[in-house]
C-alpha cells in the first residue's frame, strides 16, 4: 500500500470517526462522555490524511523513478475500516445480559426522593436502594422505571440496563426482577416502562450470585429504544 492509498484510507477513516461523532452511532461503541475524543480522532486522521497527500504529492516525480509494486495483502487493512461503516452494531441486550452476572453495586450515597406523586428512578438507582437501603423511603410510592426484557431459561421475567463506564467492550447488566401484573407476552430485547412500587423480594443471579430485587409492577407499556440504551450514571 503506498502513500496514496495510506492518506486515502486515513481520511475514510478520519470522516467515519466524525460522522459516528456527529450522529448517536458513537453510542454503540463508547460512553457519551467520550463524544470530545472521537471527533477529535477523525480531525487528527484528516489533517494527518491531508499532510501526507501533500507531502506525496510534492515528491511524487522523484518516487516516479523509483516505484515499485506494493503487496497487495496489504489492502486487507481496509477490511476493518468497511466493518466500521457498513456494520454498526446493536446495543448488547438479553442475550449478554443474561450470561452476565448483576453488576449491581452499592452507592456512595442516593438523592433525595420527590415528596409526592410518582418517582421516577433509573434502575441501577433503584435496586440500589431496594438492596443496600432495603427500599427506605419507597414503601407505599409509585415507582416508574424504564428498560429492556430479558428472560432466563425458566422464562421469569427481568427489566435490565447495561451499565458502562468507558466502552461497550465493558458493558455489565443491572437487573431487577418483575413480579405482580406482568403482561401476558414479553418480547426479550423489548423496551418498557414499568410502574410499580417496592416489595422486599429478592434472588441471586444465577450466574454470579449478586442480589437481584424485585418490582411489583401494576403497569407496563412498550416504549422506543432510548437513543443512548446504555446506563452510564451507576458508578457515578
Amino acid at each position: 500500500m503506498n502513500r496514496q492509498a495510506q492518506s486515502a484510507v486515513l481520511f475514510v477513516l478520519g470522516a467515519a470517526l466524525l460522522h459516528a461523532g456527529l450522529t448517536d452511532l458513537y453510542l454503540r461503541y463508547v460512553k457519551a462522555g467520550l463524544r470530545p475524543l472521537v471527533l477529535a480522532a477523525g480531525v487528527v486522521l484528516i489533517a494527518t490524511a491531508l499532510t501526507t497527500a501533500w507531502y506525496e504529492w510534492r515528491a511524487k516525480a522523484k518516487e516516479q523513478e523509483h516505484a515499485h509494486r506494493e503487496p497487495r495483502v496489504s489492502w486487507l487493512l481496509v477490511l476493518p475500516l468497511f466493518a466500521l461503516i457498513l456494520v454498526a452494531p446493536p446495543a448488547l441486550g438479553s442475550y449478554s445480559a443474561m450470561r452476565t452476572g448483576t453488576a449491581l453495586q452499592q452507592s456512595y450515597g442516593y438523592t433525595k426522593l420527590p415528596k409526592s406523586g410518582p418517582v421516577r428512578l433509573n434502575l441501577a438507582d433503584y435496586a440500589g436502594r431496594a438492596v443496600y437501603e432495603h427500599g427506605r423511603g419507597l414503601d407505599g410510592r409509585q415507582i416508574v422505571i424504564t428498560g429492556f426484557v430479558a428472560l432466563d431459561h425458566a422464562g421469569s421475567p427481568y427489566l435490565v440496563r447495561m451499565a458502562l463506564n468507558c466502552c461497550a467492550a465493558d458493558a455489565q447488566p443491572v437487573k431487577i426482577g418483575l413480579t405482580g401484573q406482568i403482561p401476558p407476552v414479553l418480547k426479550p430485547d423489548g423496551w418498557l416502562q414499568v410502574t410499580g412500587t417496592y416489595t422486599a423480594k429478592r434472588t441471586k443471579d444465577t450466574v454470579n450470585g449478586g442480589p437481584i430485587p424485585y418490582l411489583e409492577i401494576t403497569q407496563a407499556r412498550p416504549v422506543p429504544t432510548p437513543h443512548d440504551p446504555y446506563d452510564e450514571t451507576w458508578n457515578n
